[in-house]
């Protein structure tokens, strides 16, 4: 090999190694700035942002402990008793187990943080991977603009769930089949089972894109939806907990669509509209100034264009429908404008003149330290509304000491279960998680639980210790009319009252 060529061959090496650098680089200056924006939110609580992560902590510390699937007697009368439990947030427990530090109470709060800000700030790393990718023109300030676009957004992201994992996912999904990495939807279809059970996004993305390519391209490229679609089967079936994750799925996810006949979070319930314009207009902003750059290019829709458009819409129309989407919209509606946009943007930074290559950076940089700040603020004096970490830690000791190992607790409240689970694992409980796990075990008992906690049983301690074989009850200060019923009726005594709760029981 002559001089030239070997000289050639390094350049090559130099130039391919020192991209790549350049890329890490600014991947994890993308990673630290979104993280420390994040932690600004997340720290606008000293407690967790809300009930579940709780319940997701200790569970994360107990399988560190005790192994991938420990037991789980703690809600015996519900779909998730002991017999029939599916850990449907296997992979996120053994995330968060890497946080849990020491395994005191104080660890366990202080490491689930540091998780809920490090994995929204992975997914929106993911997000400025794929825009610079696809050579979106300031794909850094798309990335960070995550962070400006919705306060509700930016709030679901901090809360201790999978949905920021969730997100990381499909962001990472619609970036490989975009690039036709299509091997790589297999082992991430795997995962996302062992995630979290959202992981029918995964099909829901890939037949979009395979529609959009028929469309664009006039190519139907099978194998992005079949290798992801096989990777999810291979999740279910080798899987720990089968075949109770595959009953489980179906007992969980049925009863969500249609109208809801039982009470659930308030995820599931849909935004009044000016509510979703007020927390997240600049995403729906962001949405039409990408349909506004389409009919200025005046060009049709490429490939990569039309799925994300596609993306946006599916995802909008589930937001209209639960506001729990709100975590998928805003950031599927900024793809689609920076894809939208970008070659407007390249065409506008090749023709005009320098100072407007330099002025108008500089005002859309002022706009959008504007808006980050704007929404960080609302967001933080959101997650400063959560409850504090405090909340039932004494009641739930006061058990401990003194009901028996094993003791059934009667808890006028569903998801009250993730902080009496965390600070009280001797006892079980009535109800947790979603109310539906103990409609769906037992109408009958659901409904007589509802009538009891809402004051309309007279006397309702023999009913809660015969029908229920709970001894001890607590409630919050809240159930008014429960708890003039339980301190008119004989066979209840109350033990312990705080500011937080009530402690009763039953002889």
């Amino acid at each position: 090999m002559s001089r030239f060529s070997l000289t050639r061959s390094y350049l090559r090496a130099y130039t391919v190694r020192h991209v790549h650098l350049r890329a890490l680089f600014g991947a994890l200056a993308i990673l630290l700035c979104c993280a420390a924006l994040l932690a600004f939110v997340q720290y606008g609580t000293a407690s967790l942002a809300d009930n579940d992560g709780f319940y997701h902590m200790r569970m994360a510390q107990m399988m560190r402990s005790d192994g991938l699937t420990p037991p789980f007697p703690w809600l015996p009368l519900t779909i998730l008793n002991d017999g029939d439990f599916y850990n449907h947030h296997l992979l996120y427990h053994i995330y968060l187990g890497f946080f849990a530090g020491d395994g005191s109470d104080a660890a366990l709060i202080s490491g689930t943080k540091v998780a809920s800000i490090l994995m929204p700030a992975l997914a929106f790393t993911a997000i400025w991977w794929l825009l610079r990718g696809a050579e979106v023109p300031w794909a850094w300030a798309w990335a960070i603009g995550l962070c400006a676009v919705s306060e509700a957004f930016l709030y679901r992201m901090s809360l201790p769930r999978a949905q920021s994992a969730s997100l990381l996912v499909l962001v990472l999904a619609l970036h490989w089949l975009l690039r036709r990495r299509y091997a790589l939807l297999v082992p991430l279809g795997f995962l996302y089972v062992w995630l979290y059970n959202a992981f029918p996004l995964l099909i829901l993305v890939a037949l979009i894109v395979v529609a959009a390519g028929f469309m664009t391209e006039r190519r139907l490229e099978w194998r992005a939806l079949i290798y992801p679609a096989a990777g999810i089967v291979l999740g279910l079936i080798i899987n720990p907990y089968f075949p109770q994750n595959l009953i489980f799925i179906i007992s969980h996810l049925v009863p969500k669509f249609g109208e809801l006949e039982v009470s659930v979070g308030n995820e599931w319930y849909p935004y009044r509209t000016w509510t979703l314009v007020e927390n997240s207009g600049g995403a729906l902003a962001l949405w039409l100034l990408g349909v506004f750059a389409l009919g200025w290019r005046g060009r049709r829709f490429d490939r990569a264009t039309l799925a994300a458009f596609a993306l946006s819409v599916a995802f909008g129309l589930m937001l209209f429908k639960s506001r729990r989407f709100v975590e998928y919209f805003p950031p599927f509606a900024l793809i689609f404008a920076a894809l939208s946009s970008g070659p407007l943007l390249k065409e506008w930074l090749a023709g005009s003149q320098r100072f407007l290559r330099r002025a108008v950076p500089a005002l859309l940089l002022a706009i959008l330290i504007a808006t980050l700040t704007l929404t960080l603020l609302s967001a933080r004096l959101q997650i400063a509304n959560a409850r504090p970490a405090a909340t039932y830690a004494d009641a739930s000791a006061w058990l401990h000491t003194n009901a028996p190992t094993g003791s059934r607790i009667f808890n006028t409240d569903w998801d009250d279960f993730p902080r009496l689970f965390f600070y009280n694992t001797s006892a079980t409980y009535i109800v947790g998680l979603d109310p539906t796990y103990l409609q769906l075990a037992d109408p009958a008992r659901y409904d007589t639980w509802v009538q009891i906690t809402r004051g309309d049983v007279a006397a309702p301690g023999a009913i809660i210790r015969e029908q229920f074989g709970a001894t001890f009850v607590i409630t919050d200060l809240r159930h008014g009319d429960f708890l003039r019923r339980a301190a008119a009726d004989a066979h209840m005594h109350e033990r312990y009252r705080d500011q937080y709760a009530v402690i009763f029981e039953i002889r």
